[in-house]
């Protein structure tokens, strides 16, 4: 009877190499430590824009997929399998059907994968399931992707649908699209984020030494960290910093938007992206965290990975109201429109106290992702064993 240990994953997420650590990026490492793991990068979920960022970022894709897996630990490889994304064309999902195929096959041949499991974490590409001679497949769900910006959300849907049928077994992060996706596949686990909590409570310790860029910042500091995307609500961002010069705005993360409304405030400041590992480092310095997204499709349904990197930190946190954020509603501040979004930061400014800070951190010091990761395992393992009796 085997289990997990006896096989290769062929784990499909976003880039490796991004600036931002997802739930991909944490699954993927810890499987990388109990099997050999080829991660496949699938650029290709929306249509490239013409801004050279996209254009550069195309370039290098392409030459990645040219280019044999690369090795970036043990029995750890990363490849690279685009997917054309006008799929409203004819044949071209046949096209990425073959061409997936055939490369993500030449990666396994080139590193020697013996028996796999297949391991989804984005919906494009899962034309490929049970296509690549697996054993078992696993669409780990972290998002609803159709709503992204972007996106074609009718041909991501029925992608996103599609996977969720043919999966062997779905973890979902979202609890809002936890049971629409059981009306499609029995086999459901909840699976919401986890925190990488030894990181990130760093900030909150006298010990951990501020960011050299952040040490001279005017106080109070209003932070955040992560992708400044068409996702922010810049009509708020805007209210908050025109309404409080005398405080600062610190937006850290890969400016993936237009900005130029904000570049306009001398209190707002973006330090570009920083390397995952020094974000405590840098949030040190906040007086309070923001989730400051708009309220549509995509932040319903979303599982906010955010939300529990700041409760690691301890520091204060003010959010916009979602239904996953209310859940987090007895040690986070809630606002329903800008007003109140602008009287809870000053709330929280003059209410913080050492138990509000604990309490903060003992919400999340139990969701670790190592203990997320061995709820999955134990899921899959006990199935393929299951298959082996």
């Amino acid at each position: 009877m085997s289990g997990l240990r006896d096989y290769s994953v062929v784990y499909f997420g976003n880039d490796w190499f991004s600036e931002n650590r997802t739930s991909s990026h944490h699954i993927a490492r810890r499987l990388g430590k109990i099997v050999p793991v080829l991660y496949v990068e699938t650029p290709g979920s929306r249509a490239p824009g013409k801004s050279p960022r996209d254009v550069r970022k195309l370039w290098r894709k392409l030459a990645r997929a040219l280019a044999p897996p690369q090795k970036v630990g043990d029995r750890f490889y990363v490849a690279t399998v685009p997917q054309i994304p006008f799929r409203s064309l004819p044949m071209v999902d046949a096209l990425n059907r073959w061409l997936g195929a055939y490369l993500v096959r030449r990666a396994m041949r080139q590193i020697g994968f013996g028996r796999r499991i297949s391991w989804f974490v984005v919906p494009h590409p899962g034309p490929l399931a049970k296509r690549l001679g697996e054993s078992l497949t696993v669409y780990y769900c972290i998002d609803d992707y159709a709503s992204h910006p972007g996106m074609d959300p009718v041909a991501i849907q029925a992608l996103d649908d599609d996977l969720t049928r043919r999966a062997d077994v779905v973890f979902v992060a979202p609890r809002a699209i936890l049971e629409p996706k059981r009306a499609l596949n029995p086999n459901i686990h909840f699976s919401p984020h986890g925190v990488d909590f030894e990181l990130f409570s760093q900030a909150g310790d006298p010990a951990t030494p501020p960011a050299e860029e952040v040490r001279g910042l005017r106080h109070p500091v209003i932070g955040y960290f992560g992708t400044v995307g068409e996702f922010l609500d810049f009509d708020l961002l805007a209210y908050l910093a025109e309404s409080r010069p005398q405080w600062t705005f610190l937006l850290i993360g890969l400016i993936a938007a237009d900005v130029s409304r904000l570049r306009r405030f001398s209190n707002v400041i973006f330090a570009g992206p920083r390397p995952y590992e020094e974000l405590p480092r840098w949030a040190s310095a906040f007086d309070v965290a923001i989730y400051a997204h708009q309220v549509n499709r995509q932040t319903r349904h979303s599982n906010p990975l955010k939300l529990r990197e700041y409760l690691a930190t301890g520091k204060p946190i003010v959010s916009v109201v979602t239904p996953e954020t209310s859940t987090f509603g007895e040690v986070v501040y809630l606002a329903e429109n800008r007003e109140a979004y602008l009287a809870s930061i000053e709330g929280a400014l003059a209410e913080e106290t050492p138990e509000l800070r604990r309490k903060r951190m003992d919400r999340v010091k139990g969701v670790s992702w190592d203990a997320r990761f061995a709820e999955t395992i134990a899921v899959v393992d006990g199935m393929l064993k299951k298959r082996d009796l």
